[in-house]
């Protein structure tokens, strides 16, 4: 081989050498980049089930004591609506952390990848149908032709309540007039008031709710049960930083300060999960509509 197609040789060598040192380094970037969406934030995205100002003074302890146990900032965030909140999670995936609802997160997982790490530790979520306590609405059937308070459209307890209704013989589009409120705590307060002859909300808000008004409700039926919210992570969050999420989540319950928490939250505590439970809402999810 002369000197000349030496020379070749080598300037094709490290010309292929640096294309290839060029490739890894974009993949690495990429990969990082994936990997660490936020460097200084991890952002805690909320569904809406009530106000803004509610949503943050219910879950921002539990946001500040996850971000001084994790060592970085959590910051939390909702949207305006439940469609806007799916949209959100699935085509502009803004949420390193996510609780949403069941038929939500099941696509979530499907959608944009996100992994179930905890659910609130409580049997089933279940919708209650309630009337004011001298209402003559003694069973579901009775409520054809009457108003009933609901939540969003798209959220799990309204289609609950209709497929409650199709199958109790009731056409929820045609025989029932389904009057929306912005949320769970609107719903109970519009029959309360007068201002439609039932409500249906989670049994969750309403144990909540003030004392004098449960007592001047009536239960007349409840919906089907299904998994309870679960807490899911991004799939850009690593595996080490997810484990030790569910772990600070799981331990809430085996101490004061997370007691505390607990207790401020309305909830018992916090059990793992599968991401196989909340299959049996595909087809409710199915119905959610995603543009």
């Amino acid at each position: 081989m002369n000197v000349q197609w030496i020379v070749v040789l080598k300037v094709f060598v490290v010309v292929f050498w640096l294309f290839c040192a060029s490739i890894n380094t974009s993949l690495a970037a990429a990969t990082q980049q994936e990997t660490d969406k936020h460097t200084s934030f991890l952002v805690f995205g909320i569904l809406p089930i009530v106000s803004p100002e509610q949503l943050v003074r219910r879950f921002g302890p539990l946001a500040d004591y996850l971000g001084k146990k994790l060592g970085v900032e959590i910051r939390i965030e909702t949207a305006p609506n439940y469609k806007e909140f799916v949209k959100r999670t699935n085509q502009q995936q803004r949420y390193d952390i996510l609780l949403t609802a069941p038929h939500f997160y099941y696509l979530a997982r499907h959608k944009a990848g996100y992994r179930s790490l905890v659910r609130v530790d409580r049997p089933v979520m279940q919708m209650l149908i309630v009337v004011p306590v001298h209402s003559d609405i003694r069973k579901v059937r009775d409520l054809a032709g009457r108003r009933l308070a609901i939540v969003d459209p798209l959220a799990l307890g309204t289609m609950l309540v209709r497929e409650h209704f199709l199958r109790s013989g009731l056409d929820p589009d045609r025989d029932v007039t389904l009057v929306t409120t912005p949320n769970h705590n609107n719903s109970l307060l519009a029959a309360y008031k007068g201002l439609t002859d039932a409500s249906a909300l989670m049994v969750s808000p309403f144990m909540r709710a003030n004392p004098e008004i449960r007592k001047k409700m009536r239960i007349i039926d409840r919906t089907m049960g299904t998994p309870t919210l679960p807490i899911s992570v991004a799939p850009w969050v690593s595996h080490d930083r997810a484990e030790l999420i569910m772990k600070i989540l799981l331990s809430l319950g085996h101490n004061q300060h997370g007691k505390a928490l607990l207790k401020h939250i309305g909830w018992p505590g916090f059990v793992p999960v599968q991401p196989e439970e909340y299959d049996v809402l595909k087809s409710i999810a199915q119905q959610v509509p995603l543009n």
